[in-house]
């Protein structure tokens, strides 16, 4: 019903050409929003994709609201339908159509005569043969706790002649609870007393249960953003915490020919988010000789930094306590397999006689480190090793390779050298290989690490990675 404030207010008519192009507008843009909420794609563990398919709904909801208010703008004010005309056995209250979302009605406060449109009987599921409820009746089909609010906005509109604009909920005849959106206004007569009151009553159940799925996808999602920010930032410091502190390029031992000049640097992925298990170290031993190490835990985020943490510290100790490369991998095997969260690894573990210039090795499904000697360079033949927690009770080879001064030892994650569509691992480790010329030019391990990083650190890697660079002095 056209909003006015007196009885004898004629209602202005639209324009039908003007009314016709908007629906025809509304119609349009329902489809493309409809379109794209049918190509949302929701998983359960995907919070964002939720939100995004709430919102879609949302919209659907307000532009079928916006085309049907167009159709009525464009229709003008229907006759009140007669008892009568309703075709034989058709029934009082039958399904609610889809498109019943906004009715009228008037009560007259002279002849307490009360006229509803046949939609609002569709929206209140009521017969129109027991008639339309008086204003007075109104609230018995509102929840107990949302009358006070009808009788406030009713006696407001009737006693100060203010607006009626809430939003209450009622129980259908047949159970169904909807939220309806109650819209008035009180009706004078010549005197200025109120004559009558009208309002328009809209079915908003639908909108306000998409406006609350909307709500809470995004609320989950902020949720879910809040969650991994923290992991992430803890994630980043623990492996601050655990991998070597040092910079720059380290030596030892210091008193001693054949030494070490070794560095090493940390690669993050393309989107610096993913902070997985990688880890480099090198340390030197009470022996003299030298651990040289990397390796990768799978996963990401906390669970694969506190996995990284524990297998580094028990390497570091293996390692203390003189347990050669070899057998050291198989405990770290029994040590992954045993853990509270279980996870594959691989590692390629060195230890490094400057006496003899002899590398002893082993590796667990991991690259081979790579030597660079003159202007060529090569990968060392792996001895047996599979992943770290693949097989219960794995044995681990060991090979040794003697070493001359002015070699260069390159050891990395796979993460350095990924496969992709246009590049295989192989391609990978060719571009390291082809390095070898400048490796030899270099002056220290730190120069070699910071050609490394300029030959890979521009690529999309969707992994984290680490370098490892040991220079034989002479």
């Amino acid at each position: 019903m056209p909003s006015h404030l007196f009885a004898d207010r004629p209602a202005q008519p639209s324009e039908p050409g003007s009314v016709d192009a908007l629906i025809s507008q509304t119609r349009r843009l329902r489809g493309e929003v409809d379109a794209v909420r049918r190509d949302t794609v929701v998983d359960d563990d995907d919070a964002q994709g939720r939100w995004q398919r709430a919102l879609c709904d949302l919209a659907v909801h307000h532009l079928d609201d916006l085309r049907e208010h167009l159709g009525q703008l464009k229709e003008g004010l229907p006759p009140a339908p007669e008892l009568d005309e309703l075709p034989e056995g058709a029934p009082a209250t039958g399904a609610e159509p889809q498109q019943t979302r906004v009715g009228s009605a008037e009560w007259n406060l002279l002849t307490d005569e009360v006229n509803w449109s046949e939609e609002l009987f569709q929206i209140f599921g009521r017969s129109p043969e027991a008639g339309p409820l008086p204003l007075d009746e109104l609230g018995s089909t509102l929840f107990s706790e949302d009358q006070p609010l009808l009788t406030s906005m009713v006696t407001a509109c009737l006693v100060d002649g203010k607006p009626i604009d809430g939003e209450f909920r009622i129980v259908r005849a047949d159970g169904r609870v909807r939220t309806l959106h109650m819209r008035g206004e009180p009706v004078l007569d010549s005197d200025g007393c109120t004559a009558s009151m009208w309002a328009v009553l809209r079915d908003v159940s639908e909108l306000r249960r998409s406006q609350r799925a909307e709500r809470e996808s995004r609320d989950s999602l902020q949720r879910r953003r809040e969650i991994a920010q923290t992991e992430h930032r803890l994630a980043v410091e623990l492996q601050e915490a655990v991998l070597p502190p040092w910079r720059g390029s380290l030596r030892f031992p210091h008193h001693t020919t054949g030494a070490l000049d070794v560095a090493a640097h940390y690669l993050p992925s393309a989107t610096s988010a993913l902070i997985g298990g990688d880890w480099y170290d090198a340390l030197e031993l009470p022996d003299d000789r030298s651990l040289l190490t990397v390796g990768d835990l799978t996963g990401h985020g906390v669970t694969a930094t506190s996995g990284m943490a524990m297998m580094l510290g028990a390497l570091r100790g293996m390692a203390m306590a003189g347990i050669e490369p070899g057998p050291l991998m198989g405990w770290l095997n029994q040590l992954l397999e045993t853990s509270v969260q279980p996870a594959l690894g691989s590692a390629v573990c060195c230890r490094y006689d400057p006496a003899r210039r002899v590398l002893s090795w082993a590796q667990a499904g991991h690259p081979a480190p790579l030597l660079f000697r003159g202007s060529s360079g090569r990968a060392l033949q792996p001895p047996e090793g599979v992943l770290l927690g693949a097989t219960s009770g794995a044995a681990y080879g060991q090979a040794e390779e003697r070493l001359q001064a002015g070699d260069v030892l390159v050891l990395h994650t796979d993460g350095l050298t990924p496969r992709s569509i246009e590049f295989s691992r192989a391609d990978g480790t060719e571009r390291l290989l082809a390095l070898a010329p400048r490796f030899t030019a270099a002056r220290s391990a730190q120069d070699c690490v910071r050609m490394v990083v300029e030959e890979f650190g521009e690529s999309e890697r969707e992994d984290d990675a680490c370098v490892l660079v040991a220079r034989v002095g002479g």
